[in-house]
């Protein structure tokens, strides 16, 4: 659920908005123990234990959480169509693409009993139209739980509730001051039933919280902004949240094709973008985005949460006026983007933390409105089949070209083959940074110990253009 390419301003690759907000009302939550003057030593005892369990309730503790995101890549699955395949065989669509990660935009019931022992990790939502009632009243937040949660939860492997979408930088203050409140007291009633560090509680924004993004050093986030943020991120790097953004370099792009290189948002060898002041070289405007998020955090104080992209992807069709929305640059694009996921490598600015991010979307939706790029996002066409050729299986045989797809496991131990294949799930090597490259090159010449390291560099360069998709993680 991307907002309207009309909100967006592209600056140099990166899309920005500027609108007017409100000032909102700070929340915070204290627990007071009362004192007990004197009494016997065998009272004494009893009424610290009570005292520490207390504050036990009261400190989040993300020490034990359970992971919320299995390896790097991950999928949305909306669904605003009325042709889509029923919930029962998307889990088998799923399963058969090894898509371990799945994030909806509401908690469908018949969603959450399709997944119930499929060993899928979901992700549901609360709607934007749900925010402003659980944010007034902790007690609807237990029933939502009760409702949504309870019923399913563990044989559904709910791992986590986003609170709204992209809310921050809308036109709506009201919704932007409820939603504090709205996570507060979601969060405090996982806490209550005792899973809150099972369900992780965040919510997604868009590029609209940021005052400027290019280059990456100097992103920081909108001033009028900041009185709803820093609460929230308070509350976030007490519970061990990720900061979760909506990247998309296609938006960019089509915003201002005459200024952006298609290629630096495809992830295709490119001159890149320079940052003097961290001297970092940027290769592909994916990197540069969840990059510029980090380094707004850093600027507004939280230099140790974790990015995470909970949409990004690229329109395989849209209007006349939609710059790159065709079926190529959505193949290479989403193509490109899993190769870079499944090496688990970090950005130029962060290179310990593995990237991770949801893929906007599953399927084309035919009911989405606005421009004709809303409804072709899809992996899948409606009916289960293919539309971007990933190498995945759809429920039915897709018209497409047939998959280019070599498994690497089954190319094990046949030569040459095998190191093709290897060498095509890496990222284009001019697309890689210099220190990108030397672990790539050690790596790749392993494989081959009687070259040199200047011949497997060389072998590395030539055999890196062969275009295959690596297959699903296993």
């Amino acid at each position: 659920m991307r907002r309207s390419t009309l909100s967006r301003a592209a600056h140099r690759g990166h899309a920005l908005l500027l609108l007017p907000s409100s000032p909102s009302r700070r929340e915070t939550l204290a627990v007071m123990t009362r004192r007990r003057p004197g009494g016997h030593g065998r009272l004494l005892l009893p009424l610290m234990l009570t005292t520490m369990m207390l504050c036990l309730l009261a400190v989040p503790c993300h020490g034990k959480k359970m992971s919320s995101f299995v390896g790097t890549y991950g999928v949305n699955y909306g669904r605003i169509a009325d042709n889509l395949p029923p919930p029962a065989e998307v889990v088998k669509l799923l399963r058969m693409s090894r898509i371990k990660n799945v994030k909806i935009y509401d908690a469908d019931h018949t969603v959450l009993d399709a997944f119930r022992g499929s060993g899928l990790n979901l992700v549901i939502a609360i709607t934007n139209g749900e925010v402003k009632d659980i944010a007034a009243n902790p007690a609807k937040a237990m029933d939502w739980l009760n409702e949504n949660v309870q019923p399913y939860y563990p044989s559904t492997s709910i791992v986590g509730i986003t609170v709204g979408n992209e809310i921050l930088g809308g036109q709506d203050s009201g919704l932007a001051e409820a939603l504090l409140g709205a996570v507060v007291n979601i969060h405090d009633a996982l806490r209550m039933l005792r899973l809150a560090d099972k369900i992780e509680v965040t919510t997604p924004h868009s590029e609209a919280v940021f005052a400027n993004s290019y280059p990456p050093s100097a992103c920081v986030f909108r001033d009028d902004l900041m009185v709803y943020l820093k609460p929230l991120l308070d509350f976030f790097s007490k519970t061990g949240a990720p900061f979760y953004v909506n990247a998309y370099p296609f938006l960019a792009y089509m915003s201002d094709p005459e200024h952006i290189d298609v290629n630096y948002a495809l992830f295709k060898p490119n001159s890149g973008i320079y940052d003097q002041k961290t001297s970092l070289h940027y290769y592909n405007m994916f990197d540069a985005q969840v990059d510029a998020a980090y380094f707004a955090l850093e600027a507004a104080g939280y230099p140790e949460m974790e990015v995470r992209v909970a949409e990004t992807g690229w329109a395989s069709a849209g209007d006349a006026t939609e710059a790159g929305a065709n079926p190529d640059s959505a193949r290479t694009y989403n193509a490109n983007l899993r190769k870079r996921l499944l090496l688990r490598n970090g950005t130029p600015y962060r290179r310990k933390r593995a990237v991770k991010a949801y893929i906007f979307a599953l399927f084309n939706e035919n009911l989405k409105p606005g421009p004709s790029t809303e409804r072709h996002y899809g992996l899948f066409k409606s009916d289960g089949s293919v539309s971007i050729d990933l190498g995945f299986k759809g429920l039915v045989s897709s018209s497409s070209s047939p998959s280019s797809l070599l498994p690497f496991k089954r190319a094990r131990g046949r030569g040459w083959v095998a190191l093709v294949q290897y060498s095509a799930t890496l990222l284009p090597y001019h697309s890689l940074d210099a220190n990108s490259r030397k672990p790539v090159a050690s790596k790749f010449k392993r494989m081959i110990p009687s070259c040199t390291s200047s011949e497997s560099l060389f072998l590395l360069k030539q055999i890196i253009t062969v275009d295959v998709v690596l297959m699903s993680e296993s």
